[in-house]
């Protein structure tokens, strides 16, 4: 069964808005290398508005740093999925999915494949809420935003989720890398 992860930069005080945690070329690298294992890339709207068309053009044009252009050029390749009511049309290897999310991702998980990546924040609030998130990797920077949108605010769980550290990053600009798997 293929596992659906989920990765996230986020200050210590949790905000996940993504002006505050601007990744460095080690982040880039570390987020491309975790791309090896996955195949297919789920978003909901809002997330797929602010990767696409932006990776695809630093990836095309190679506008980047060497970094940020090797993670577009990784990131552009992989097919993706848009879980949205409301987009008109995608670009390139991405398809939209208008409805039935805990099933799609579960017909998904039990298909063949690498590991399946999730992006957003109310998408992946939804899929930890059912259950079907199976690992996080969370760069943490070392920022105290104070404010903005909280990774784990209002999420709606059933029962808690519990986690095992797998392995740890210590990054030169004083950024961790967390890996968990779900228990």
């Amino acid at each position: 069964m293929r596992n659906v992860i989920y990765g996230m930069n986020i200050s210590i005080d949790g905000n996940c808005d993504h002006t505050n945690a601007t990744p460095d070329e080690e982040i880039y690298d570390y987020f491309t290398y975790q791309m090896q294992d996955i195949d297919l890339i789920v978003y909901g709207r809002k997330t797929y508005e602010l990767m696409v068309p932006y990776w695809p053009d630093v990836a095309k044009a190679q506008s980047g740093t060497k970094a940020q252009n090797e993670f577009a050029e990784k990131l552009t390749a992989i097919d993706k999925i848009v879980f949205s009511q409301t987009l008109e049309s995608a670009d390139g290897n991405t398809r939209i999915v208008r409805d039935h999310l805990a099933e799609e991702i579960l017909k998904l998980k039990q298909g063949p494949g690498k590991k399946i990546s999730i992006g957003g924040v109310s998408l992946r609030s939804q899929l930890m809420a059912l259950g079907l998130v199976d690992e996080y990797y969370f760069v943490i920077h070392p920022i105290i935003a104070g404010e903005g949108k909280r990774l784990l605010e209002g999420l709606p769980l059933q029962e808690k989720i519990k986690l095992k550290l797998v392995d740890v990053k210590i990054f030169k600009s004083g950024c961790v890398g967390l890996h968990y798997l779900k228990q």
